[in-house]
């Protein structure tokens, strides 16, 4: 079955950096976009970034835009979120998705995502 292994969560100082990486296994890595989204404390999951199967087009949220970067290496079968200029608003656990199905589109809603990791906790101190 599919599989998705978020890793790369941590505790950072505000300002500071971090890479999330997303695994995938149990699917053709190559041929599906890839999404990233995160879930505050008492907050609804939101969509951060997408990015399509071959890494030629990117979407991000407003709230990220110029500080973060999704990217992947489908050699590797890994996506990834380069996170910088972190503030204490990122705080939330980030999964990472992939749809059943593909599109030239790149959704930003939930329910187009059909696998979903198990999350990987990132923490923005002030």
């Amino acid at each position: 079955q599919v599989q998705l292994v978020e890793s790369g969560g941590g505790l950072v100082q505000a300002g500071g950096s971090l890479r999330l990486s997303c695994a995938v296994s149990g699917r053709t890595f190559s041929t599906y976009n890839m999404g990233w989204f995160r879930q505050a404390p008492g907050k609804e999951r939101e969509f951060v970034a997408a990015i399509s199967w071959r890494g030629g087009s990117t979407r991000l949220a407003d709230s990220v835009k110029g500080r973060f970067t999704i990217s992947r290496d489908n050699a590797k079968n890994t996506a990834y979120l380069q996170m910088n200029s972190l503030k204490p608003e990122d705080t939330a656990v980030y999964y990472c998705a992939t749809p059943k199905s593909n599109s030239v589109y790149l959704y930003t809603t939930l329910s187009w995502y059909d696998y979903w990791g198990q999350g990987t906790q990132v923490t923005v101190s002030s």
